[in-house]
């Protein structure tokens, strides 16, 4: 229990926090591992580059100082946080050096006015916090472990198949090394996948969806090929380019809170571009288990040349005896590409095509999000029934 000297002294930081977050958190990462490289290992670097772990972790710290005295009201973003974590084989021994480093990052940015009571205040309350992390992740690793066919942090995995899917799509079928199952999953979830890559120091993970139903030998992936020169290409680039079937990857269980909720509820699947991958195993899932359940697929991509899984979308939603599949394009190529909205989805749209009782599972680039959030908002769906997934570290959707 924290005292309530602690408590007060925290929250007082709080609209500090706020406006010097994410230069803290920069300093932070900065520090960290110019004294712990070998931490480079387990971060993501494009994250790093971009801004967005550093923009992820500042508003982590600002809603623990506000919530300091309510800390059940964070448990959702800790459990979130965590499968992350686990996933990316962070452990209990991590956290006393990311807290000595952001201790020191608070007081290198604010100088003077990160008194010795708030240093001290922060220290207590970091270590309660990380226990609390600790604790869940901790569960996250039995399960995993302890799970049928499941295994600790990373596993040897062949790549079986390489399929492509559109013209920046490629899915990878991959199957265990020492050849067991896969471990049940649950639709929506992702795996870590963890690799070098010829002349880069360190180690490269990224956290991909699974794109298939559960209940196959292998894992199906869907990664999209970023360009070259962009700092999030680099995986994505090697992978189409450079592994083949019969190379291997080192991956982690299944892991993450975006997944199907089962049920009679109607269920609205909305995914931008890359964004389908989840939705394709959630489509899956529903095909195989309840083919009765009102569903609505609504697949934006730029062109038909960047639409991927179209006839497998197709097989899926026949299978269903109340479903509905509906494409956007951006830009439409040739007259004869057959799509229901050419430009962006509009709040009209949802509106004529979704049961307001709908769960809506919305994917895809940050923007699309915003815009197809905005609208289910503003045409009166429940926000409890809105559910979405970043590829990446989770920001506010605002920012």
């Amino acid at each position: 229990m924290l005292s309530q000297k602690t408590i007060d002294i925290v929250k007082s930081t709080a609209p500090i926090l706020e406006t010097h977050g994410v230069e803290i958190t920069t300093y932070f990462y900065r520090t960290m591992f110019e004294a712990h490289p070998e931490l480079l290992n387990i971060f993501n670097h494009a994250n790093q580059s971009k801004g967005r772990q550093q923009t992820a972790l500042a508003n982590t710290v600002y809603a623990a100082a506000k919530y300091i005295d309510q800390l059940e009201v964070l448990l959702p973003a800790v459990k979130q946080i965590a499968h992350k974590h686990r996933s990316l084989a962070i452990k209990a021994e991590h956290y006393p050096i990311v807290g000595e480093y952001l201790l020191k990052a608070i007081k290198g940015v604010l100088g003077e006015a990160a008194t010795d009571d708030i240093i001290n205040a922060w220290a207590e309350a970091y270590g309660v916090i990380a226990q609390i992390f600790i604790d869940v992740e901790k569960e996250m690793y039995d399960q995993a472990e302890l799970q049928e066919h499941g295994w600790k942090d990373f596993k040897e995995f062949v790549i079986q198949r390489k399929v492509k899917e559109s013209s920046l799509i490629t899915s990878f079928y991959l199957k265990a090394k020492d050849g067991e199952p896969v471990p049940a999953y649950l639709p929506g979830q992702y795996i870590t996948i963890r690799t070098s890559i010829p002349g880069e120091e360190f180690l490269v993970n990224r956290q991909y969806s699974l794109s298939q139903a559960p209940g196959s030998h292998s894992f199906r992936i869907s990664v999209k090929r970023e360009a070259d020169y962009n700092p999030e290409g680099k995986v994505s680039v090697y992978l189409h380019d450079q592994l083949q079937e019969g190379d291997t990857l080192e991956v982690s269980a299944p892991a993450g809170d975006f997944y199907l909720e089962q049920g009679t509820q109607p269920v609205a699947l909305i995914a931008g571009g890359v964004g389908i991958t989840p939705m394709m195993a959630m489509l899956g899932s529903i095909a195989q288990n309840e083919p009765d359940r009102k569903t609505v697929l609504i697949q934006a991509a730029r062109n038909k040349e960047a639409r991927a899984f179209e006839e497998e979308a197709a097989e899926q939603i026949n299978r269903l005896s109340n479903g509905k599949m509906y494409v956007a394009y951006e830009e439409k190529k040739n007259e004869s590409d057959v799509c229901d909205v050419t430009g962006y989805i509009s709040k009209s749209f949802l509106q004529d095509v979704l049961d307001p009782k709908s769960i809506c599972y919305v994917c895809g680039p940050v923007p699309f999000m915003q815009a197809v959030i905005r609208h289910l908002t503003e045409l009166g769906f429940n926000e409890q029934n809105i559910k979405y997934e970043f590829f990446g570290p989770a920001m506010a959707l605002q920012a």
